[in-house]
């Protein structure tokens, strides 16, 4: 059964989301940090009578910018590193991206500074490149080793978190299988009662198995159409139902009387594809059949307090049949509501204390 209704995984869009917040929250991190040192570094520029304020800015900005650009590098040298069999290749994988990381973050962020001073028309003389490479090597040693913490730490989490979407994956799959086999159980289930029924009045009656035919085309018209979504509203269950309810009027005639009441609120709630055929059959089938006198079947809903909650009462038979091993009725029906819903639906049959029955089923209430 197609779910056309039911939302993308929410783990999908979760995780675009997640990378995004992270992106800019490094970003911000790398910029505050770029500011904070070059604060600091200009209280002592003053100090020895530096005459351009700018100066403590471009040298740190220019060294952790070139460390946010190389920081997504670290991250697939770092996942790359993890698949490695064993921990030698893993090792030499680092020690030449620590090498490589060096040479990038120096030769990038003095050729920047470089860029910057040429423009503002100041001399800038560093010092000789071979004392430069190794005064930074050092510092940013310490600052691959940090980042690559960094991304092992979120390497662990996202490894966790695939777990997790793993997990909810397999049991979303679950959960439809048996809800699928839930439906092929009730739709075989009423659909060869009906046409015993037919069967039994062709030969007495042609004109009333005529009409039943007609009702049985009309619902299973309505129920292939319900196949398409395993929920729709209560609305499209009642033109399931309403069918069937004919079906059965034109076999029982006068000893059974239907009543529908739905307020208009309750009809737009969703709720579970072919939910309410298996507890009207029941008291239909079971109760109707079972009493020589007039029965009373009445099917309604409501909206409670952000519920649908849903009846079908009868005056027949007490109802202690519903829950006969083997049935695919009342089990079947606390079985879906369970996968679907868990703990926020409730089922629960009664005797009205008239003879009858009462099914009450309640779900949150969903709109279309």
């Amino acid at each position: 059964m197609e779910n056309s209704m039911r939302p993308a995984p929410p783990f999908m869009a979760a995780s675009a989301a997640a990378r995004q917040r992270f992106s800019w929250g490094f970003a911000a991190v790398m910029l505050a940090v770029g500011l904070l040192h070059s604060m600091s570094e200009l209280q002592q520029y003053r100090a020895g009578g530096g005459q351009h304020p700018w100066e403590p800015f471009l040298w740190e900005l220019s060294s952790t910018l070139l460390t946010a650009l190389l920081a997504p590098l670290i991250y697939r040298l770092h996942a790359r590193s993890r698949r490695q069999q064993g921990w030698l290749p893993s090792l030499g994988l680092h020690l030449a991206g620590a090498l490589g990381y060096t040479l990038l973050h120096v030769t990038g962020m003095f050729g920047l500074r470089f860029a910057v001073y040429a423009v503002a028309g100041v001399s800038y003389e560093p010092g000789h490149p071979a004392d430069i490479l190794l005064y930074e090597a050092g510092k940013d040693l310490v600052s691959y080793g940090f980042i690559v913490g960094l991304c092992h730490g979120l390497q662990l989490h996202e490894a966790s978190r695939q777990r997790e979407q793993d997990l909810l994956r397999l049991q979303t799959e679950l959960a439809e299988a048996r809800l699928n086999r839930l439906a092929e159980q009730i739709q075989p289930h009423f659909l060869f009662n009906t046409l015993n029924l037919i069967s039994s009045v062709m030969y007495e009656d042609v004109p009333r198995a005529d009409r039943i035919v007609c009702d049985l085309a009309t619902l299973l018209r309505q129920a292939l159409t319900a196949q398409e979504n395993s929920r729709h509203t209560l609305a499209a269950e009642l033109a399931l139902v309403r069918p069937y309810l004919a079906i059965m009027q034109a076999r029982f005639g006068e000893r059974l009387q239907v009543q529908v009441d739905v307020e208009e609120a309750a009809s737009v709630c969703l709720l579970p594809s072919l939910l309410l055929i298996a507890p009207v059959e029941n008291a239909i089938t079971h109760d109707v059949a079972h009493s020589a006198g007039l029965v009373q079947v009445r099917v309604s809903a409501a909206v409670r307090e952000g519920r649908l909650c849903l009846q079908v009462a009868n005056s027949g038979r007490a109802p202690e049949r519903s829950e006969r091993p083997g049935s695919v009725g009342l089990s079947n029906t606390r079985e879906r509501l369970r996968v679907l819903y868990g703990d926020a639906a409730r089922v629960r049959l009664s005797a009205d204390g008239a003879g009858g029955s009462l099914l009450e089923i309640e779900l949150p209430e969903q709109r279309a």
